[in-house]
């Protein structure tokens, strides 16, 4: 699945932060990729069971942790890093229940 590999690999290269490529590089970013794709494919086979209301929120919440994680890696502060959590969280959310709403 390209977008876990992607996210493995951007993870990997936020970690390293400029210096030389190691273990726990390597092992954070394949870590990172199988949760993600692991996530993704639960979410992705349990999504149509919910309903609307429910399911726009879960994938929100699936985009915003993960791209929280991501930029975490780049010693932001704790309130930036929160705080585009939750802008991603918010504007996947209503994307998609905007999707979900006009689309059944």
């Amino acid at each position: 699945m390209l977008p876990a590999l992607v996210y493995g690999l951007w993870t990997a290269t936020n970690d390293r932060q400029g210096g030389p490529v190691t273990a726990g590089n390597v092992v954070l970013g394949i870590v990172s990729g199988v949760v993600l794709g692991a996530l993704y494919m639960a979410l992705r086979r349990l999504a149509p069971a919910l309903p609307g209301e429910l399911r726009a929120p879960a994938w929100g919440a699936l985009a915003g942790t993960s791209l929280a994680f991501l930029y975490s890696l780049t010693d932001a502060s704790v309130l930036r890093v929160v705080g585009l959590g939750a802008a991603v969280t918010a504007g996947v959310t209503a994307a998609t229940y905007y999707h979900f709403a006009t689309h059944e």
